[in-house]
């Protein structure tokens, strides 16, 4: 059900509208007089206006302006029986999103009120998501009240301040943390803090896709570039156009791809694949990844010239275990957001459960403390959490069941050559089924087969 307003002088006409809406369930009011049409409009907070041109003290311009005054406008559509080109070009400018001439049949008018309910619920929703993620993505979501965590949100304010004064890219920011830090909050969170916060965000996970798909999605196609390219598809460098793009796991980025975003953050430009041109760009590149890329440039799996431009501007962001005093902080946070999502009702933690928790190293950092936080909850029956309600292992046998399970060769091995025993462990556990062996390792199977194909490994 929604709510219409009707401003029409004719009462005959006023009726027939208000009694056909009505009829469909919605509330509709009836007004003949400009001003009181934009007062009742303040009132009631209508969805849909329908105003006549001809009206008296106000015509229906001026009508449509105030209208569009209001914190949160109605859609609006003007009816008249003298329609011009000029006339329908004033009413678009003013703000009305149709012009129906008289005499107009209730089922055309059925069809345009339809029309802008749909549009009205479109941006109601599109501006709650908008609110949501900006406040999650705000600084007030990185939560904390040691002095690290304070310099980390000044050092995010004066980065995402920083922009040019001739409309050129704002330099990048690398975001650099151990897995579970929260390096893509931190990447949001510069983005909201800065001039781009209205303009759009988007992300992609390096890591996620082989290369050849991620040079598609980056840098978009025209059709006809290659096989499947049966329509134009913009890329997500043109689509963040004006805002930030998020690029996650920068470090595993294949290096030909690497070269080509090099390209884009010197010359500000950006060439589809199978295209002629380029198009100019004005995006904020944020990175992050839990690597070394120093030492990756060692090595020769990421270029030295990218490392340097993304660099330019550059957050740190400390493991939990080197800002202990914001567990407990952290902890009646995540348990206020769990117990509203599971319906749960006040949730509480003893003195030895507390400390339980700020004593623990948390290797998986603010992702894994929330995850056990979120056990518990799901498992708990009394309202009231205990340190054994948390199955955390202590710091001395953690240390001893490692001495244990790690042969002492591993300590000199690089991570790489981990990752790549640790996805053959898993896969001669599920017996080479890849749909196994990637729920075994908590990721998806289109990620395991790109780990697979960048470590040579076969399902057998």
């Amino acid at each position: 059900m929604a709510t219409l307003l009707v401003i029409e002088d004719e009462w005959v006409l006023a009726k027939n509208m208000a009694r056909y809406f009505e009829k469909q369930g919605h509330l509709v009011e009836v007004a003949n007089d400009g001003a009181i049409g934009v007062q009742t409009a303040q009132r009631i907070q209508p969805d849909v206006v329908i105003v006549d041109f001809q009206l008296p003290g106000m015509d229906g311009l001026e009508v449509i302006r105030a209208l569009r005054k209001q914190d949160d406008p109605p859609r609006i559509v003007m009816v008249t029986g003298h329609a011009s080109v000029t006339l329908a070009v004033d009413a678009m400018k003013a703000g009305s999103m149709d012009l129906l001439t008289k005499p107009v049949t209730l089922s055309n008018l059925n069809d345009v009120v339809q029309r802008a309910l749909t549009e009205r619920g479109e941006r109601r929703a599109l501006e709650y998501y908008r609110r949501r993620d900006a406040s999650q993505a705000s600084l007030d979501a990185l939560v904390g009240t040691s002095a690290v965590m304070g310099n980390l949100r000044d050092l995010i304010r004066t980065f995402s301040g920083i922009e040019p004064t001739d409309q050129t890219p704002a330099a990048p920011i690398l975001v650099l943390g151990e897995t579970g830090t929260g390096k893509e909050l931190v990447a949001r969170a510069c983005h909201q803090a800065g001039p781009r916060a209205q303009a759009p965000f988007i992300e992609i996970n390096c890591a996620a896709l082989p290369a050849h798909l991620i040079e598609g999605e980056l840098f978009g196609f025209e059709k006809g570039a290659f096989t499947d390219a049966h329509a134009r598809k913009i890329g997500l460098i043109e689509a963040a156009d004006g805002g930030t793009l998020f690029l996650d796991e920068i470090g595993e980025l294949d290096l030909a791809l690497q070269a080509k975003l090099l390209r884009v953050l010197e010359n500000l430009k950006v060439r589809r694949l199978g295209a002629l041109v380029d198009r100019q760009v004005n995006v904020r590149i944020v990175a992050a990844t839990n690597r070394d890329l120093e030492e990756q440039v060692k090595e020769g799996k990421f270029r030295a010239d990218l490392m340097y431009r993304l660099k330019v501007f550059q957050i740190l962001i400390p493991p939990l275990r080197a800002r202990s005093e914001d567990i407990p902080v952290l902890a009646r946070h995540f348990l206020g957001q769990l117990a509203s999502r599971y319906g749960r009702t006040e949730l509480h933690m003893d003195d030895q459960g507390l400390a339980a928790l700020v004593a623990h190293p948390w290797p998986g950092n603010v992702r894994e403390l929330r995850n056990a936080l979120e056990r518990a909850v799901l498992l708990q029956k009394t309202g009231f959490l205990r340190a054994a309600d948390f199955a955390l292992v202590t710091p001395a046998s953690m240390g001893t069941a490692a001495a244990h399970a790690v042969p002492l060769a591993a300590q000199s091995m690089s991570l790489d050559a981990l990752e790549r025993e640790h996805v053959q462990r898993a896969l001669a556990q599920s017996a080479g089924n890849v749909s196994k062996a990637a729920k075994l390792l908590g990721i998806s199977r289109d990620t395991l087969r790109y780990r697979m194909e960048r470590h040579g490994l076969q399902r057998g």
